[in-house]
């Protein structure tokens, strides 16, 4: 009788497990919830098949003129979510619109007292919402973390106070369980992770990196896998336990700019740690010692000071020549200038190209296998490659592939277990790459801020499909959802489809 009772307790619980999981998984069947859709994964749900040819003047579902910002669609259901600044009067704009019919259910408008400084290429409205399709969920830098409900009501606001970071903030929340996770490791005052009840705003928990004097930068939206909070810092890849907080494990990442939210496949973590020096276009600007001596030492003393080099001019992003700034070797004459005799001599430029080849080797795609504790920077790293790093934009698993694209138009594709590379090309396409890839039925979809989306076939050599110019600026990371492509552009918000 108590075997019998056992096995009738067991399969009563994988019955209940089952439609637990199932109705998890269908809460989001055809829903967007937050970055870069489901746990930021950019791949649609299976079944959508949204268009491959596109403009403002074909397979246009709808257009809405929108204010300017950074963030991607949010979709639940009938809803997009979405943010926007008002440049002139300075406020913070919360939209919700008909997904159908592209008109606006409502907005809602906040102001700050001060604004948080970012980068002039981006902006106060960078974050995009998520929600749970109860609440949504907006976050401003310079406000702080607000719940509405889906009529427009407002529910909560957790004023935060305004970050001290270096170009924004950048990050996105999430929703998982019963809290909203936002990833505060970019404000250099006071880093730290923070759980928040999404019922009442309250703090479920935090975890501050102060104590560890962690100074550094993190853009990247958080992933969960099983029951961790992952986060990609720029010293460090961390799980942290989703019911505590208490930092589980970390991989060791020393490079400068932590922008990517990297992407789960397999049990294993993919992220793409990117250095402005460590790319080899970047260092082709500085050439051998020699052609230095021959084009700027006027008076033939085989060094060089600093009048002499006051017209040596190199870009700080080669790739992006559109958004970069000139810098002169001179503006860097006392950092290079070792021994501070105002001279640079051979050995002192030897030692500018090792320092920059340094780098080189910290950066890369890196895959890491999950489910250790501690630090698993040396026994957990499965593969990297360190070659044309995406600065912006986020790697995509996808069909046991990994695809990244970098500024440029340069795609690389990788075998996800093994690392070996199966392709490296142009698309065809120049420039910076802020958005991240998105896929569906097969299909890849690549927006670069110049506003051309290539579409490319999923698999182990580079097809190309389609190429589609939307003739306007394009910094947000596109959404997939009902067989159409949700895509905001600098003053726009597109619904493409086929017709």
């Amino acid at each position: 009788m108590n075997k019998i009772y056992q096995i009738l307790i067991v399969v009563i619980t994988l019955c209940i497990l089952t439609t637990c999981t199932k109705s998890s998984q269908e809460s989001n069947t055809g829903n967007w919830p937050n970055f870069r859709g489901v746990n930021c994964s950019g791949i649609a749900s299976p079944g959508e098949n949204p268009p491959l040819d596109f403009s403002p003047k074909h397979n246009v579902i709808w257009q809405l003129p929108l204010p300017g910002g950074h963030s991607s669609p949010c979709i639940w259901g009938n809803n997009i979510f979405i943010t926007g600044f008002d440049e002139d009067k300075k406020l913070m704009k919360m939209f919700c619109i008909d997904r159908k019919r592209g008109k606006i259910k409502w907005v809602r408008e906040i102001s700050a007292e001060n604004l948080e400084k970012v980068n002039p290429l981006s902006s106060p409205a960078t974050a995009t919402p998520a929600t749970d399709g109860e609440g949504v969920f907006f976050y401003f830098s310079s406000y702080g973390l607000l719940c509405y409900d889906f009529n427009g009501e407002l529910k909560w606001e957790l004023r935060i106070p305004v970050p001290r970071s270096r170009h924004g903030m950048g990050t996105s929340p999430i929703v998982t369980d019963n809290m909203v996770i936002l990833n505060c490791l970019g404000h250099l005052d006071d880093p730290r992770v923070l759980a928040i009840n999404k019922v009442d705003g309250s703090t479920i928990w935090k975890y501050s990196l102060q104590q560890e004097n962690y100074r550094g930068d993190s853009y990247s939206t958080p992933v969960i896998y099983k029951n961790q909070v992952i986060i990609y810092g720029s010293k460090d890849v961390s799980g942290y336990d989703l019911n505590t907080g208490l930092r589980l494990w970390f991989f060791d990442i020393d490079v400068t700019d932590a922008v990517c939210t990297p992407v789960l496949g397999n049990g294993i973590i993919y992220t793409t740690a990117h250095s402005t020096y460590g790319n080899p276009d970047m260092r082709a600007q500085f050439p051998d010692f020699t052609e230095v001596i021959r084009k700027y030492d006027l008076n033939n003393d085989y060094k060089v000071n600093r009048p002499e080099v006051k017209d040596y001019q190199f870009l700080a992003y080669p790739e992006k020549p559109e958004i970069s700034d000139t810098s002169t070797v001179a503006d860097a004459f006392a950092t290079w200038d070792d021994n501070n005799d105002g001279f640079i001599d051979s050995l002192e430029w030897k030692a500018i190209d090792k320092y920059l080849a340094s780098f080189y080797e910290k950066q890369g795609l890196k895959a890491i296998r999950l489910g250790g504790e501690g630090d698993l920077s040396r026994s957990s790293f499965l593969w990297g490659n360190h070659d044309q790093v995406p600065h912006v934009s986020s790697p995509l698993f996808y069909n046991n592939h990994v695809y990244m694209i970098r500024d440029g138009g340069i795609i690389s594709c990788f075998d996800s277990e093994r690392g070996n590379i199966l392709f490296r090309e142009k698309i065809g396409t120049p420039g910076a790459y802020f958005a991240s890839p998105v896929a569906a039925d097969g299909r890849i979809y690549i927006a670069s801020r110049n506003g051309i989306v290539t579409v490319i076939g999923a698999g182990d050599s580079l097809k190309k499909i389609a190429t589609n110019d939307l003739g306007d600026l394009i910094t947000a990371t596109p959404a997939l959802v009902d067989n159409k492509l949700y895509l905001r552009t600098a003053r726009s918000l597109y619904a493409f489809g086929e017709k």
